[in-house]
């Protein structure tokens, strides 16, 4: 699990901002949004500008570098701070991998080349290159000569990948399960375009539609709006072979793409995602309830909340501030470059049947 990120220099991030996920309250409600001492499910709030976007975008660069699966290039252009071309990027994670504490951080150019790298696990320094490269010789023997090759080389490949491709490792090496988390991580948005990074489903080619078609989920999709957003559909019986889907309406066939509204084509690429993600370990979804009614957002939320891995949203709909979803120390308030969950923005004791939204309206919390 990722148990703490900080950034700086990227985007509107000129000073580093850290999202710790390590410090949960005693709580005895809502449990399953901790899970090992760190804090699996979590929202986060702002207002516009604040970094909400940027900080989904910050945690997901690293797979830029460590995975072969789906990147957006575009969101990371100009990535620096005001565009800077003298600043380096500072990536810093902490993951927590059964009990093992693995430290991984480095710095890129404004091209997102690697410039430094360094992992540390359990306190153990395994290996660090930036001007010199150093690696710890018990776990990895290197010879000068590819100390040298890896120090000249011109296409900033990661020690970590190199360290992959060279050694024989165990499935359970710190090293495997670091890049088995990377290419297990998945962010989508539906906002004015969609888009995704992370882990690449097996139907990627094909339209949502004919995922749904050619999977026999017709029945099922038609079962979770209702289950979700009380909407009831009549979809026709498909071919597998179809590639839109068919509603029924006044003995009239009509595609679904021209009458669903936005919401519900939000929902849609919700369904698709919810029959993809059986292997993610961390989902970041950015303004995940943009087009949602609210009460849909709850119940979204609480389905989402179900998932067996960590998942971090963004919002703007305070409605979501209640101890029935979450706790006080899962909602987060990201502004003025700092990023607190609410009982961390206040000296009153929250406790649950507090109107945490009552109280964020009436500025109890202060960063």
């Amino acid at each position: 699990m990722l148990k703490k990120f900080a950034v700086t220099n990227f985007k509107g991030f000129r000073e580093r901002i850290e999202f710790d996920l390590s410090k949960p309250r005693n709580y005895e409600f809502n449990t399953f949004a901790v899970q090992n001492g760190i804090i699996r499910d979590a929202i986060i709030y702002g207002p516009n500008g604040s970094g909400k976007s940027n900080i989904g975008l910050a945690i997901f660069d690293i797979i830029n570098h460590l995975s072969q699966n789906r990147k957006e290039s575009h969101f990371y252009f100009h990535p620096t701070y005001g565009s800077r071309s003298d600043l380096l990027m500072l990536f810093e994670y902490t993951f927590v991998f059964d009990g093992q504490i693995v430290e991984y951080s480095y710095k890129k150019n404004i091209l997102c080349a690697l410039v430094e790298e360094k992992l540390v696990v359990d306190s153990k320094p395994v290996f660090e290159r930036g001007t010199g490269l150093s690696i710890d010789s018990d776990s990895f023997p290197i010879t000068e000569e590819a100390r040298e090759s890896l120090l000249k080389s011109s296409n900033s490949v990661s020690i970590v990948n190199y360290l992959l491709a060279t050694y024989p490792l165990s499935s359970d090496h710190y090293l495997n399960k670091l890049k088995h988390f990377v290419d297990s991580m998945l962010w989508f948005r539906c906002l004015e375009g969609r888009g995704f990074m992370g882990l690449q489903p097996s139907s990627s080619n094909a339209s949502i539609d004919e995922f749904i078609i050619s999977n026999n989920l017709v029945d099922d999709f038609r079962d979770f709006l209702w289950e979700i957003s009380e909407q009831r559909f009549v979809f026709k019986k498909h071919e597998s072979t179809e590639k839109r889907l068919i509603c029924i309406i006044d003995g009239s066939e009509i595609a679904y793409g021209n009458i669903q509204s936005t919401g519900t084509s939000s929902l849609m690429l919700l369904y698709y995602w919810l029959n993809n993600i059986s292997s993610v370990s961390l989902l970041f979804i950015d303004e995940f309830d943009a087009f949602y009614h609210f009460r849909l957002s709850a119940a979204v939320c609480k389905r989402l909340f179900q998932l067996p891995c960590q998942v971090i949203l963004t919002s703007h709909n305070t409605y979501l501030m209640s101890n029935e979803i979450l706790r006080p120390d899962c909602n987060f308030i990201i502004e003025n470059n700092r990023i607190n969950a609410l009982c961390d923005c206040t000296d009153k004791e929250l406790r649950w049947g507090h109107n945490i939204e009552k109280l964020f309206r009436g500025g109890a919390f202060e960063q």
